[in-house]
C-alpha cells in the first residue's frame, strides 16, 4: 500500500493562507500572450552572447583602470643600506 500524500490533519496555520494568497495573484499577473513571446536562444547564440557580454565588461573594467594613470619617472635618491649604516 503506498503512502499518502494528503495531510493527516488540518491546519488553521496562516502560513498556508497566505501562500494560496500569493500564489493566485502571481496567477493572475501572468500575462499568457506575452509569454507565448518569448525568445529562446540556442545554445552557440547564448555562448556569442556571453563572449560580447564578457568583453563589455573587460572593456569597461580597463577603461576605468587606465584612466590618468599615466606614470611619471622620477630619479631615485640614494639609500643607505644596513651595511652602510653599520660602517658608519
Amino acid at each position: 500500500m503506498a503512502p499518502s500524500l494528503a495531510p493527516t490533519m488540518r491546519t488553521n496555520d496562516s502560513a498556508h493562507a497566505d501562500i494560496r494568497i500569493i500564489e493566485s495573484g502571481l496567477a493572475r499577473m501572468e500575462n499568457k500572450a506575452l509569454s507565448m513571446q518569448r525568445v529562446v536562444l540556442s545554445e552557440e547564440k547564448t555562448a556569442n552572447m556571453n563572449k560580447l557580454a564578457l568583453g563589455a565588461k573587460l572593456d569597461r573594467a580597463l577603461d576605468r583602470r587606465m584612466t590618468s594613470q599615466d606614470a611619471e619617472m622620477r630619479p631615485r635618491k640614494h639609500t643607505i643600506s644596513e651595511k652602510e649604516k653599520e660602517e658608519l
